[in-house]
């Protein structure tokens, strides 16, 4: 009689259909323009309110006023930058892509298909900066790998597929 032995399990990649880096391109632009109107609506009260404290008084250009005016820049710029993290590990942790890649029917996942983590989502986000810091290259490289990854995307272990 013939035994039989187990055959280990064959584990197979899963085949996706990764979005291209022009419908990535297109995605971001349409989050771009989101964040940019975000932004105007923070920051137009504070520079009326800036504007009104200027008229109030005799416009005196005094080292404590510009250490004000450079303080309130540096507060603004620090409060777009958190929102946007937020905006794009929230909306990709939870729903799985931004507005732009909802309205262009892509979702960013992990190396396996599943929806990614707020902790993978925000190392994602800020591995954007070293993408931009290599003369936008990193972006890029999107085009032209075999799994149309960005470098972002590589070092969070993500992808970008079509749904």
């Amino acid at each position: 009689m013939q035994t039989l032995t187990p055959q280990p399990p064959v584990f197979q990649k899963p085949v996706f259909s990764y979005a291209g880096f022009w419908k990535r391109f297109v995605a971001h632009i349409i989050d771009q323009i989101i964040m940019s109107v975000l932004g105007i609506i923070i920051v137009i009260p504070f520079l009326a309110m800036i504007g009104i404290s200027l008229w109030d008084q005799d416009f005196d250009p005094s080292m404590g006023f510009i250490f004000t005016l450079i303080t309130a820049y540096i507060s603004i710029i620090i409060l777009i930058v958190i929102g946007e993290w937020l905006y794009f590990a929230l909306m990709e942790s939870m729903k799985g892509a931004t507005l732009g890649k909802m309205a262009l029917g892509i979702i960013v996942t992990d190396m396996n298909g599943n929806r990614i983590s707020f902790g993978r989502a925000t190392g994602r986000y800020f591995g954007k900066i070293l993408s931009g810091l290599t003369f936008t290259i990193g972006y890029i490289m999107a085009g032209f790998t075999q799994q149309k990854q960005a470098l972002h995307d590589m070092i969070a272990g993500c992808l970008v597929i079509n749904k």
